[in-house]
């Protein structure tokens, strides 16, 4: 199959720039076989039932986009990717961080008094990926908290502004990750939000919750591997990057014993599904210990011919062309029923992307 297979033509005013003035207020695309049904988000729980289980990635996104002057006084921006495990020192020596930018630069790049960064160390293996060494003064959240901007695709053609902060999150994320020094951890929350999320309210999941659904989280860490360019001719040549995720030993317990009874297990978003997939494939490395977690990393690649092992329904947004979350929605929905639905998608004037419309995807033998 070849990744000109998922191509479609999107037309530049579709692609949405800000959200919903409501979160649940979104449109809704169901498919369960047939023709979509056009619903808005808030009609979701009609297509769940007492049994099922729904599956959030409550990962939280960090505010690591930050713009800094260069020693010769011009402006660079700079996204935070990761801190590189065992990189030593603490922040006096100050710490490696995986990072991304645009442009040829190499040098000293100062944020605010609180934070500075020496650019230039290349990573090998990582494509268009360097390395900075990080000195910073305190806690590094706050720090980001007060300096840093949430990291918009670049799709969205505007500049991050305060109302990012609340809506390029979901409102069940949970706390960045820490550790036992304060600091943040090597895998320490999101670099993009897990954006079918987006759309959920506490009266939303409160709603589902009454109808007898189980609402389960696990996280995945979004990065890099999530929304890289696929850039070979082939689709079984691309290779994903390794994501973190993480959840609780009860959680394939009850997935295992929601499914022996008759119940699906939707998951929300194309991550939610990489990580739980990647587990029951058997395509991850797991961490040792966990203290009653599961937890590892996954680079599972999910196209058309994938069986699935867990995921019954998929909630979703409308993806870009030729990406791996739309080669994923394609392996439950059939590339051509998706492809169609997107073709109707963009007639009736949808939404895209993150701070897009909705769509649900059911296996058609699971409908009923």
């Amino acid at each position: 199959m070849l990744i000109d297979d998922f191509s479609f033509p999107l037309p530049e005013g579709l692609i949405a720039l800000r959200p919903a003035p409501r979160r649940d207020g979104s449109r809704l695309m169901a498919l369960a076989g047939g023709r979509p049904e056009h619903r808005r988000f808030h009609d979701l729980p009609e297509y769940l039932r007492e049994g099922d289980m729904l599956l959030v990635n409550d990962s939280r996104v960090l505010p690591v986009r930050l713009a800094g002057r260069k020693e010769t006084g011009g402006r660079l921006e700079v996204l935070l990717v990761r801190r590189i495990e065992n990189a030593g020192g603490g922040t006096a020596a100050g710490e490696l961080w995986e990072v991304l930018y645009r442009g040829r630069y190499s040098g000293r790049l100062r944020i605010n008094d609180e934070l500075e960064m020496e650019l230039g160390e290349f990573l090998p293996g990582h494509e268009g990926c360097r390395a900075a060494r990080l000195r910073f003064s305190g806690d590094l959240f706050e720090i980001l908290s007060r300096c840093g901007a949430m990291p918009l695709p670049p799709y969205i053609k505007r500049t991050p502004d305060e109302s990012d902060r609340e809506r390029y999150q979901t409102v069940y994320c949970r706390s960045a990750a820490k550790d036992s020094a304060g600091r943040a951890s090597g895998v320490f929350g999101s670099i993009a939000a897990p954006t079918a999320g987006l759309h959920f309210t506490s009266e939303l999941l409160e709603a589902i919750r009454s109808k007898g659904v189980l609402v389960r989280s696990l996280t995945l860490h979004v990065g890099r591997g999530t929304f890289m360019p696929v850039k070979c001719r082939q689709v079984g040549e691309h290779r994903m990057e390794r994501e973190y995720f993480e959840f609780d030993r009860g959680l394939i317990d009850e997935i295992n014993e929601t499914r022996r009874a008759g119940g699906r297990l939707c998951t929300v978003g194309t991550t939610a599904t990489r990580a739980i997939e990647g587990y029951f494939s058997g395509r991850c490395e797991l961490a040792a210990g966990g203290n009653g977690k599961i937890s590892g990393t996954t680079d599972i690649f999910i196209h058309p011919g994938y069986r699935f092992g867990a995921v019954d329904m998929l909630v979703t947004n409308f993806h870009l062309p030729r990406s791996t979350p739309l080669m994923l929605a394609a392996a439950l929905a059939g590339r051509q029923a998706l492809l169609g639905a997107y073709e109707e998608a963009v007639s009736l004037g949808y939404r895209f992307f993150s701070y897009g419309d909705a769509m649900l995807i059911i296996d058609g033998r699971k409908c009923f």
